[in-house]
């Protein structure tokens, strides 16, 4: 596919994008850089312009760890968990930030990056978003972690809720479970997303029919992107212990993976995948779009504004405010 040069006509663009499933090599953020980099390289040789990373990736996902917490107990060797897993995260903006721009560039893809943010001493999950020219664009933060999620992971606010104009169209990104979320979705709609990127930890066969759903709902193309991790994937125990099954052989699989592309019209590009790592590609033309909206569409002719309004908080959300950083305070603080 030749690159589509900034600043064309997006009405017309048809460009591949490329959705990968793979595993983190955990506690070792250095050397999921290095692999990131090799999976980025093999989807540009495939002529793909868009590439889409699972949730976490950069960092982790800390698959079946409770950190031994009970209800007003915190042990001693999930404080140690804990302090390895924020080792790993990485700073916004930081080395490792700089680092994956510079292999957009390089490779001269748009790339979405599942990651996990380090902010002080509170994790946030997060996605990053990287253009063509190796510029970092910005970054949402997962509104809502998901039940034991909420003690690993802080909470993000509307002001990361972000639609990036490109010249390949309007990339945006919603979180795993966030893809749940009606309102949440129905921002990303009301500013136009085009490519609706969904970086996930969810291999249940039934996270298909959201995919599918989102992109008939929205009348965007949906790219989930999932990871595929087996035992062996995870540092071994006594050091890191899946909690569940015993006794798990190193090839036994934690996550089965279920990445998929679908259309604006809800057909299934490429995928789902399962059962290993790899890549998954998907050739897209955004006309597809104007024609599944000429049906239906969320936030236009169907939205019924005399009926329904959504009031989105699209501030950043600070728990102390400065009065040398804001011009009223008082304002910021009864908002």
């Amino acid at each position: 596919m030749a690159e589509v040069e900034m600043g064309s006509d997006n009405n017309g663009t048809t460009f591949r994008a490329t959705v990968i499933q793979a595993s983190t090599i955990f506690w070792d953020t250095p050397a999921t850089l290095d692999k990131a980099e090799r999976l980025l390289a093999e989807a540009a040789s495939q002529g793909s312009q868009l590439v889409v990373f699972p949730e976490g990736f950069i960092g982790g996902y800390p698959r079946a760890l409770s950190y031994g917490v009970t209800i007003g107990n915190r042990p001693p060797h999930g404080r140690e968990l804990f302090r390895k897993y924020h080792a790993s995260a990485i700073d916004v903006p930081g080395p490792e930030v700089d680092r994956l721009a510079a292999m957009a560039g390089r490779y001269k893809v748009y790339m979405v990056m599942g990651i996990i943010e380090r902010d002080g001493y509170t994790l946030y999950c997060g996605a990053l978003f990287f253009d063509s020219q190796g510029r970092f664009l910005g970054k949402h933060r997962k509104l809502m972690p998901t039940s034991i999620e909420r003690m690993m992971w802080g909470f993000g606010d509307g002001s990361t809720i972000q639609v990036f104009d490109t010249a390949i169209g309007k990339i945006g990104a919603a979180i795993c479970w966030e893809n749940k979320m009606a309102h949440l979705r129905t921002v990303l709609y009301a500013k136009g997303v085009q490519l609706y990127c969904a970086p996930t930890a969810d291999d249940f066969k039934t996270w298909q029919a959201s995919m599918k759903h989102i992109a008939l709902e929205g009348g965007c193309f949906v790219l989930g992107s999932n990871q595929f991790t087996r035992r062996k994937d995870f540092p071994p125990p006594p050091e890191y212990n899946i909690e569940g099954p015993k006794n798990l052989q190193p090839d036994a699989i934690i996550c089965r993976g279920g990445s998929a592309i679908v259309s604006p019209s809800g057909a299934v590009l490429a995928g789902p995948l399962y059962d290993e790592e790899g890549l998954i590609s998907a050739d897209i033309d955004l006309k597809e779009i104007a024609r599944a909206k000429f049906d239906f569409d969320v936030v236009g002719h169907y939205a019924k504004p005399e009926v329904f309004t959504l009031v989105v908080r699209d501030e950043e959300r600070k728990p102390v405010i400065f009065t040398s950083e804001v011009e009223d305070c008082e304002k910021q603080c009864l908002a």
